[in-house]
């Protein structure tokens, strides 16, 4: 599994570029995921057909501790699998905290499997 960060100041087109990047290798036959880390939770809407997911983050405040994968982990285009961390309201809270809370939940949840090729 090979393991791929897009990052930079705001604005710049991080999660469009992910996202296409993502559609191209799902489409060349890649399994891939992409585990979102913006607080805003779009990267991952243009491969869930516009859908706007509910964060790891509000995921764990909402119902605790014990949830499974498939409530924070949803199938996009391709058949990619899209995790969105969430984060703090801006300029409230670390967002890096969020995103390992929600690597670290992944990977409790056998999230990185075996057949993932690229994890965005």
């Amino acid at each position: 599994m090979r393991q791929v960060a897009i990052y930079g100041k705001g604005g710049i087109g991080k999660s469009t570029t992910t996202q296409n990047t993502v559609a191209a290798l799902a489409e060349a036959g890649k399994h891939v995921m992409v585990v979102g880390c913006d607080p805003k939770a779009d990267s991952t809407r243009l491969l869930l057909h516009g859908l706007c997911q509910k964060t790891v983050l509000d995921t764990l405040r909402d119902e605790g501790d014990d949830i499974d994968l498939e409530e924070i982990l949803k199938s996009g285009f391709g058949n990619t699998r899209c995790v969105e961390s969430g984060g703090p309201e801006p300029g409230v809270g670390c967002a890096g905290r969020g995103i390992i809370t929600s690597i670290n939940l992944l990977e409790s949840l056998g999230a990185y499997t075996d057949n993932l090729d690229y994890v965005f």
